[in-house]
């Protein structure tokens, strides 16, 4: 569990990222936080059945590294969004990070508090975090520009960005 100033970001386990896939509530209540009203895209769902949860099975793999954490607005308990790690750092020192915000959550700068949140709780484990945005985006480019990010790349409907970690 990480703490920041408004936020609690919780790393679910597998029988919670049950639960999250099923969108009954059943997570909330678990978590004894209010009900939420989340959806979750078809690339999540995807990722969650394919990558996330196996992994987080996984006995041999680190699953802070690849399960969802979940974010919970301390003020108001209730989950705001919820963000990841794509996978464990590689040789370089290197990881991966994405991120959603619940619709009635956005524009109150609670990803950008999430995402420094987790870069600096894992900061002593990586050399540096790499993110996407889809260019039609401004809002998710916003978290990672506030978080220090740079672009370093683009592709016709994407651009890539890293944050170096300072020693």
């Amino acid at each position: 569990m990480i703490e920041t100033e408004r936020l609690i970001l919780r790393p679910l386990n597998h029988r919670q990222l049950e639960k999250y896939i099923k969108l009954d509530n059943s997570l909330e209540e678990e978590l004894k936080v209010k009900p939420a009203k989340r959806e979750i895209s078809p690339d999540l769902m995807e990722a969650l059945e394919y990558f996330i949860m196996p992994n987080v099975a996984n006995p041999l793999k680190n699953h802070l590294f690849f399960t969802l954490w979940t974010m919970v607005w301390k003020d108001k308990n209730c989950l705001v969004g919820d963000l990841c790690f794509i996978g464990e750092p590689n040789e370089l020192g290197e990881v991966e990070i994405g991120y959603g915000t619940y619709e009635n959550f956005r524009n109150m700068g609670f990803m950008s508090e999430a995402v420094s949140g987790i870069i600096n709780w894992f900061k002593p484990y990586l050399n540096a975090v790499l993110a996407s945005t889809e260019k039609d985006n401004p809002a998710s480019a916003n978290v990672l520009l506030k978080n220090n990010f740079v672009t370093y790349s683009s592709d016709e409907t994407l651009v890539y960005w890293r944050m170096d970690i300072a020693r």
